[in-house]
């Protein structure tokens, strides 16, 4: 099985499958002599921070993590109680792809919300506020997006802003699983923190992995009081990192000279030439592509024949559905290539 996978083009497959951007490579390797205290307290991890909050906003509190379902999980944890629901796409990460985590970590009821392209609106979520007080049913607490979504859309700042106006006025919080957040930032070309603090989002989960970094996420809290008690909930979540200088480092090199930025944009450029050329195939696109990702319809018998050659997620097997990735690393020669393998299998 091995085998036959790394036989495989993985191109398309996950922006987790290209590897590491060389700028991040040096960082580590900078930061890797001599000695330093552990846990973060290092001056390596205080230069990330400050970077941090030069994006994000003097007040904001930055906390370095592993992985992105930890930054998700925990993130939330600290903003909420076991009785209380996260209303969320029923498309989402945190509800499809975090193996039961949340309901683990935190005891909440994630509530999904079905949407025609991965974005939640006040429309779509205000049904779901029900039984607020009501001591037998959960407890409304948290609206929770994706930027850029599961579908590879991207909400707006107006988008947002009314999702966290309609929040704030329900006594809830606006959660961003901001994976992607580099990649709708370059899509909307507006910074980082236009389309997410400023926009009124209270917790991110802002990640680098998907965009050159070897490992890192963090999380961001916009308002100072839902940081309290993170250092004990961090630790407890066993996402402290000892060695806390390799993921600040990455961070700090990763927000120098719009590396994040430059990454991101060459991915998007790659998903619109790909998209382009399956539409002059014939085949059709379904969603906007606004991100890193493409949605296209192929045929049963296609899918099987490429899948031979390529790895790539079908993401309806009852519609033929697949999702196509790209990232940083992808190349026009793959994507003709990936492109004229479907032509002739078509």
């Amino acid at each position: 099985m091995l085998d036959a996978c790394m036989a495989l083009n993985v191109a398309f497959g996950s922006d987790n499958h290209s590897g590491v951007h060389p700028a991040i490579l040096t960082a580590l390797s900078d930061v890797n002599e001599g000695y330093t205290i552990a846990y973060g307290a290092d001056q390596y991890t205080e230069q990330a921070v400050t970077a941090m909050k030069k994006v994000f906003g003097k007040d904001a509190e930055v906390f370095f993590m592993y992985n992105g379902t930890a930054t998700n999980i925990l993130g939330l944890k600290a903003v909420m109680n076991s009785f209380q629901s996260v209303l969320c796409a029923e498309t989402a990460h945190l509800t499809v792809h975090e193996c039961c985590g949340p309901e683990q970590f935190i005891g909440c009821k994630l509530v999904n919300i079905p949407t025609p392209d991965g974005k939640l609106t006040v429309d779509l979520v205000e049904p779901y506020v029900i039984g607020v007080g009501d001591q037998h049913m959960a407890q409304p607490r948290v609206i929770s997006i994706t930027q850029a979504t599961e579908r590879g859309t991207v909400y707006r700042p107006a988008e947002v802003s009314r999702l966290a106006e309609f929040a704030h006025g329900h006594d809830l919080l606006l959660h961003m699983d901001g994976a992607r957040l580099c990649n709708a930032a370059a899509f909307l070309k507006r910074g980082l923190a236009d389309i997410s603090g400023k926009a009124g989002v209270d917790v991110l989960s802002f990640g680098g992995t998907k965009n050159g970094m070897l490992c890192g996420e963090s999380v961001v809290f916009f308002n100072p009081k839902h940081a309290k008690e993170f250092p004990f909930i961090r630790k407890q979540g066993m996402q402290l990192a000892s060695k806390m200088r390799y993921i600040a480092a990455q961070f700090s090199a990763f927000l120098s000279d719009d590396l994040w930025l430059r990454n991101a944009e060459h991915a998007n450029a790659m998903a619109r030439l790909l998209a382009s050329e399956l539409r002059k195939s014939g085949v059709q696109v379904t969603q906007k592509v606004e991100a890193n990702m493409v949605f296209a319809i192929i045929p049963n018998e296609c899918i099987r024949t490429l899948h031979k050659q390529y790895y790539f997620h079908r993401f309806n097997e009852r519609t033929c559905e697949v999702r196509l990735m790209c990232s940083f690393t992808t190349q026009r020669d793959d994507v003709l290539r990936f492109v004229a393998a479907i032509r002739h299998c078509l």
